[in-house]
């Protein structure tokens, strides 16, 4: 059977989600219902509970459970907010009475410092402040007092030092909405203490100064959005602070419509992306608060545009969805490798705060306006992000950002894949390793990896090709992380636009120096980036460097892709595989081309490395968020004991989602290679 029928014949029928065409409110509308339906099938007698799957995660299976509970509120109560209708949510009214209910059955617990429970307090709080009527008012006094002091028990807990102080702000607020007990002390005092993350350009840490973390929980996942929610509901009781909310935003949306596409998919970076789409959170955020943003996307037509594309995307997904219809952990497809140990079976629905526009009336101008496209022509396609330390790229039909500087403030599971790599895409997501040894479980993509290489020690490629061997290291945290703007021999900003400085140190005799370097766009070789890196070896070092991943099998049999000769793989049509020899790697498959190739300085008074080798590593099974079988495009060399080797990578890429008829024009782009920058090509010089 073709790979491509083989691919249709699902393990159950498609979910309504996947075939809903999502283009008006009716439709979002009918989205959230195929969310909330199956769920019934989880719930617990009293209602309180929702059992969305069978794994575990760092904390008790009740709180698991309430996430089950608590995460679909954000679109249920966004959805009746709105005027809309549920036939389900008397599910979640009885859970409210029975989980805060300390003498009964399915009594959620009383709050503990740093309790699960603090999170899902959010989703509760923002669905009493938004639809009191369906979640307060039915309720009894006792009932009443009960949520209330559930919800209290927050404001004696200690809390962590992060976005999750926005939760007990939504728990206070969700009950001063509807005139229960609440403490505005505490209120007060977490908002203002959630302020001090602010680093401007509409930038907030999540945490204090010490924390270089800067993604989605930034803007889409918690900071922003809330603050977003926040400038909406408390615009009469606290209309100085929400004004200013909201001109963070407007300040905000300038850097984070660099994160999505003009296709819809959005950059997959940082932790958490089993939240799916709530990634669009923000642009969610910004219709619900009725921000109005600066251009080019002041009109409701673009906002809306882009938060319905990117729901369009993941309908072209289906494996989100277990076979019962609740979703699975994982972002593309269920996968556990890729997740944080926070992650529940619940934990997933998180994403059904990019719902909250649901709550607008009909007649809104954001429901009444025609969608519009991405602003291609009006947003910059180079644009150095200078709060988060990205260079945000839009070149050859290809967006993505160069990274460098940030780092999670504890050991995260995959942590220098979700945050030190070079480079992340919306059209290639990034891969985590699934081991500790080889270099396929590694799956390096978009990185270097560096392996010490001991004296008197056996191969240690095992047959491997120089793949095998353990204590590989990857990029976590960098030291010296900035961004310059290299000059031009006259003086002028030159034309590459801005460079991403960083050094990292695998080991204390041991660093690397690396330069990021946007292409042009509209240059004959604006499909790649170049990266630099001058690696100081105070002992012998291998290295091996990675492009992007792409999909790693044949799209009209399913078998894995193969090696081919360059002769072959120009010719032109559907042809797919690997080119692989000293100096470059090319893959072709179904997802697009990618690439990586040594670059030669125009100088030759630096020392550079020998010629590296190109291999197509066949990454192991499921270390891609996206694509479950890929393969990487990788050079491999080394640096002697005592001795500075440079090496000059050139990073192609152009993607079959944002290049259509990129089999016609992907050989031409993968011979415009680029070239080292005369400042750069100075700067080797110089060092030696």
């Amino acid at each position: 059977m073709p790979y491509a029928a083989a691919a249709a014949n699902l393990a159950a029928p498609a979910h309504p989600f996947c075939t809903n065409p999502l283009r008006t409110r009716a439709d979002v509308a009918a989205a959230v219902t195929s969310l909330l339906e199956p769920l019934a099938a989880g719930t617990s007698a009293g209602g309180a509970l929702v059992r969305a799957g069978g794994t575990g995660a760092r904390f008790d299976e009740t709180a698991a459970q309430v996430e089950g509970f608590a995460r679909p509120l954000w679109g249920l109560a966004a959805l009746l907010a709105g005027g809309g209708a549920y036939a389900g949510a008397a599910r979640w009214a009885r859970g409210l009475v029975a989980g805060t209910d300390p003498d009964g059955p399915e009594f959620w617990g009383a709050m503990e410092d740093r309790d699960q429970r603090m999170v899902e307090a959010c989703p509760i709080g923002f669905a009493l402040a938004v639809a009191g009527d369906a979640f307060w008012e039915p309720l009894g006094e006792r009932e009443r007092a009960n949520l209330a002091a559930w919800l209290g028990g927050m404001n004696v807990r200690d809390m962590p030092n992060t976005n999750w102080l926005w939760f007990r702000v939504f728990a206070n607020l969700g009950l001063a909405r509807n005139g229960a007990p609440y403490s505005q002390e505490r209120l007060d005092a977490d908002l203002d203490h959630l302020d001090t993350f602010y680093r401007g350009n509409g930038w907030s840490n999540d945490g204090p100064p010490t924390h270089t973390q800067m993604d989605y929980y930034s803007g889409s996942f918690a900071i922003q959005y809330l603050q977003l929610l926040y400038s909406k509901l408390a615009e009469k009781t606290d209309p100085k602070r929400s004004e200013e909310y909201k001109a963070r935003a407007r300040a905000y949306a300038l850097d984070c419509v660099h994160y999505f596409s003009p296709e819809g998919s959005a950059v997959t970076f940082g932790r958490s992306l089993t939240y799916r789409w709530a990634m669009a959170g923000f642009w969610a955020g910004v219709a619900f608060a009725e921000v109005d943003l600066p251009a080019p996307l002041d009109s409701w037509g673009v906002v809306k545009g882009i938060w319905l594309r990117h729901l369009r995307w993941w309908t072209q997904h289906p494996f989100v969805f277990q076979p019962n219809g609740m979703l699975s952990i994982g972002f593309a497809y269920p996968n556990m490798y890729m997740t944080e140990n926070y992650n529940s079976p619940g934990s997933p629905y998180w994403c059904m705060l990019a719902f909250a526009p649901l709550a607008l009336p009909a007649d809104h101008p954001f429901w009444t306006a025609p969608e519009e496209p991405y602003p291609v022509a009006a947003v910059p396609p180079v644009k150095a992000l200078t709060m988060p330390l990205h260079v945000a790229v839009r070149a050859a039909g290809h967006t993505y950002i160069l990274n460098s500087g940030q780092a999670c403030h504890y050991p995260l599971r995959a942590t220098q894949a979700k945050y030190g790599k070079f480079a992340y895409s919306s059209a290639f997501p990034y891969s985590v390793q699934t081991g500790s040894h080889t270099l396929p479980e590694w799956a390096p993509e978009s990185t270097m990896a560096l392996a010490e290489v001991e004296a008197d020690a056996p191969p240690a490629d095992g047959g491997g090709g120089g793949l095998l061997g353990e204590l590989w290291k990857l990029r976590r945290r960098v030291e010296h992380a900035r961004i310059e703007t290299p000059p031009s021999p006259d003086g002028a900003a030159a034309a590459a636009g801005p460079v991403l400085v960083s050094s990292m140190r695998p080991w204390k005799d041991v660093i690397v120096d690396t330069w990021l370097i946007p292409p042009t766009p509209g240059s004959p070789a604006d499909a790649w980036h170049l990266r630099v890196h001058r690696v100081r070896a105070g002992r012998a070092v291998r290295v091996a460097e990675g492009g992007f991943a792409v999909r790693g099998v044949q799209a009209g049999d399913g078998k894995a892709l193969q090696s081919i000769g360059y002769e072959a793989a120009a010719a032109g049509g559907a042809v797919e595989g690997c080119v692989e020899g000293p100096g470059s790697a090319l893959v072709l498959g179904a997802s697009g081309a990618v690439g990586v190739v040594d670059v030669a300085a125009p100088r030759a008074a630096w020392k550079a490395a020998a010629t590296r080798d190109g291999a197509a590593l066949q990454a192991d099974a499921n270390s891609n968020l996206l694509e479950p079988r890929s393969v990487i495009p990788l050079l491999t060399g080394s640096v002697a004991e005592g001795s500075v080797g440079w090496f000059v990578t050139g990073v192609f890429a152009v993607p079959a989602a944002g290049v259509p008829g990129w089999r016609a024009v992907w050989k031409e782009k993968w011979e415009a290679r680029p070239e080292v920058p005369g400042w750069m090509a100075a700067i080797m010089e110089k060092s030696g």
